[in-house]
């Protein structure tokens, strides 16, 4: 195999540029998420993905999907937000290996609470600094590579 081409200048700018922002913005969100709410970007992310579901449930398997994550060590997270009575887990009645996991009237309040501070915070350190074309082509870009990731993903 032969070496691969070299990134030209633009090319090489967009990619630095784009793993020191990627650094700089995750620090950001991430510390102001803690100063606001008390939550990881990991226990948001949980949350989060929990709110958005029909009963507040999902087996753990697919929030590992969801997350990228593996069962694993999602499994240990969630045990760590069980204790601060954010969640629960209960047994897959589908799947006797399996755990549901639920969010409980807590994680509920925490979330509801967590949400409007954590968007200002992106909108502040991300969003408002761009405009909406420069929105719209990020969102292109970004559908682009993870299409491409997830197919590589199936492989």
């Amino acid at each position: 195999m032969g070496e691969p081409p070299w990134l030209d200048r633009g090319e090489e700018r967009a990619w630095r540029g784009y793993r020191q922002m990627r650094a700089l913005l995750d620090l950001r969100v991430t510390r102001d998420l803690a100063r606001d709410s008390r939550l990881s970007d990991a226990d948001y992310d949980v949350l989060s993905n929990l709110s958005e579901t029909h009963g507040h449930r999902l087996r753990l398997n697919d929030l590992s999907g969801q997350m990228l994550w593996s069962s694993s060590r999602l499994s240990h997270h969630i045990t760590r937000m069980q204790k601060r009575g954010l969640v629960s887990r209960e047994d897959d009645p589908a799947d006797a290996r399996g755990a549901v996991i639920v969010l409980t009237e807590s994680g509920w309040s925490e979330i509801r609470r967590a949400a409007p501070l954590h968007v200002e915070s992106v909108r502040r350190h991300f969003i408002d600094l761009l405009s909406r074309t420069q929105i719209e082509v990020l969102g292109d870009v970004a559908e682009t590579v993870v299409r491409h990731l997830n197919e590589q993903r199936k492989e």
